[in-house]
């Protein structure tokens, strides 16, 4: 694991790791990633250089994984507060406020930070729309499914049900996840998931909380997204002051992976 660039002291005290990557001058306005569920700040290793050619990237490790520190009890506006942390140091320095992008519960967490700082310009928000009223992302037991099987000391089974629950991978797209170089790390962190579905619930991440951020915020979805996320992703826009949607053609869940170029895309002409 790699030393990480700097380390934000959020509210409580926990430390927030961040990864600068980037070829572009100090001047530039930062950019800041923000990784979902299972993930750390690595899932970026695609777009991250991609994005770094024209901007000074920050990824982050949210709480509770790689190189960052965890305080508990966990919540979700733990997690807002660090965002709005890291974005308040970058700003300082940058004597400007800045840019976020967020994959999945992390565009949540860039979408609750909005509301706490005024160090955000614009959000990126990929399929991190709270789940619409009646149309959970998950069903009521699964978080507890998933405590039990980390208890019985099986992390990689807790992740597969997530996984094919949630995000909606076939037995292919396990295929390819379990082939991949990061999945180890991934179930490092699957003790980590439970805790943010329950958190996902929280009045604070509701879609009338987080449906007031007033910064401009584009929402990325994937044609091929499973439909609780396209339902999440038009409520959302339908609550937002400055909202857009990009479609992104055969994607689902994970464009910053399968469809890098459109996604990269969308995020600049957003930006720009």
């Amino acid at each position: 694991m790699s030393a990480p660039d700097r380390l934000v002291r959020s509210p409580d005290g926990t430390k927030i790791a961040v990864f600068e990557s980037g070829a572009a001058t100090v001047g530039t306005r930062p950019l800041v990633a923000v990784h979902g569920t299972t993930a750390d700040h690595s899932t970026f290793r695609i777009v991250g250089p991609m994005l770094g050619r024209r901007r000074r990237l920050f990824a982050i490790d949210r709480r509770g994984r790689g190189a960052s520190g965890d305080t508990l009890p966990y919540s979700i506006e733990r997690e807002f507060e660090d965002v709005a942390a890291v974005a308040g140091s970058l700003a300082a320095e940058a004597g400007g406020p800045v840019d976020v992008v967020g994959h999945s519960y992390g565009g949540r967490c860039a979408l609750g930070a909005a509301l706490l700082t005024p160090s955000m310009r614009r959000i990126v928000c990929y399929e991190g729309a709270p789940a619409p009223t009646g149309r959970p992302y998950q069903r009521d037991d699964l978080a507890a499914r998933l405590r039990a099987l980390i208890e019985a000391g099986d992390p990689e089974a807790a992740l597969d049900t997530f996984m094919r629950e949630v995000v909606g991978l076939d037995d292919a797209g396990m295929g390819r996840f379990r082939a991949d170089a990061v999945w180890p790390l991934r179930v490092v962190a699957a003790h980590t998931i439970a805790r943010e579905l329950e958190a996902e619930r929280s009045p604070a991440a509701s879609l009338e909380a987080l449906g007031s951020v007033a910064v401009p915020v584009l929402q990325v979805l994937g044609t091929s997204s499973v439909a609780t996320f396209q339902e999440a992703t038009a409520a959302l826009d339908a609550r937002l002051a400055h909202g857009s949607i990009t479609r992104i053609d055969g994607a689902a869940h994970a464009a910053h992976h399968t469809h890098p170029e459109a996604f990269v895309t969308a995020v600049e002409a957003f930006l720009d």
